[in-house]
């Protein structure tokens, strides 16, 4: 009996459009940028969860976490996710990294347990950037760049920057975590102790730029209420570190360098050598004969 009702329930949220009463959340986020639709739930290892897009199922976790699956693991039909898809099998939370605009649309939340099922739809709708919308930084290689998000930091605030989609820096509204670099998960220590945070504005520093720190920037501003949620995103800074000459030295001229001064110095010592012998010789003794003096 109950698996029919679970199956009537699944017929019933495939053919809702949000006519049925159920609270819509609207979603707003940039192209590009992560998002984060919030089940509102701990799970207790009885629940189903159960997460469509455009009435297709895109994820699902089962209680006990005896079955997950994310995109074409639920249905071949997914496959537009490309494996950007991130449950949380504490919250049963879903995660779309790098959103595209194709993936605007009607996302239903399908909670299914022994004493209640319930159900959550959100509009999500993708904005294209413009590029009046990215600031252009130049910098030459050495120098510091600040990333100022020009807003006030409001205590609840968590505040989060990505470099090319990579987590380096976030703090808590709490502060309770605040990492840089190689402390944050995601990060690829490429910065190696040249990320400063700044605690009240949120700002980020990199000292020291190099040609490798050039790519686009992202600050994601995360409030979190009870179950609502909201992500700004403040600004893109699109970074390009310039090459100074006489500044720095790659490996490879290095390397040429040391072999030519190694060639210069083998060249001088042989040089040197011949003129010894030849000293040598012209002011050798002549060695006189056995009839010499006679």
């Amino acid at each position: 009996m109950k698996i029919l009702f679970h199956l009537i329930w699944v017929i019933l949220i495939l053919l809702d459009h949000g006519s049925s009463g159920v609270n819509t959340d609207e979603v707003s986020v940039m192209e590009g940028d992560p998002v984060t639709l919030f089940s509102g739930v701990q799970t207790n290892q009885q629940e189903e969860i159960k997460w469509y897009f455009n009435d297709t199922r895109i994820a699902q976790i089962s209680g006990d976490l005896s079955f997950i699956c994310t995109d074409v693991q639920c249905n071949k039909d997914t496959e537009r996710f490309s494996d950007r898809l991130k449950l949380d099998h504490q919250t049963g939370s879903l995660t779309i990294m790098n959103i595209t605009n194709t993936q605007s649309g009607e996302y239903k939340l399908l909670i299914i347990s022994d004493s209640s099922d319930s159900k959550k739809i959100f509009s999500v709708s993708v904005q294209g950037v413009s590029a009046a919308e990215r600031d252009e930084v130049k910098r030459n290689e050495g120098e510091s760049v600040t990333f100022d998000p020009a807003v006030a930091r409001k205590p609840n605030d968590v505040m989060m920057w990505c470099f090319n989609d990579i987590l380096i820096a976030e703090i808590t509204g709490d502060q309770s975590k605040i990492c840089t670099d190689d402390q944050c998960k995601d990060s690829d220590e490429r910065f190696r102790d040249r990320l400063k945070l700044d605690h009240q504005t949120g700002s980020l520093i990199i000292t020291n730029t190099r040609n490798t720190d050039s790519g686009e920037y992202k600050l994601l501003i995360i409030i979190i209420n009870n179950s609502s949620f909201s992500i700004i995103r403040v600004k893109r800074f699109n970074l390009t570190v310039i090459d100074v000459p006489g500044s720095g030295l790659s490996s490879g001229a290095v390397a040429g360098i040391v072999v030519g001064v190694l060639l210069v110095f083998a060249g001088v010592t042989a040089a040197a050598g011949v003129i010894y012998y030849r000293h040598r010789m012209t002011h050798a003794p002549v060695p006189q004969s056995e009839n010499d003096g006679l």
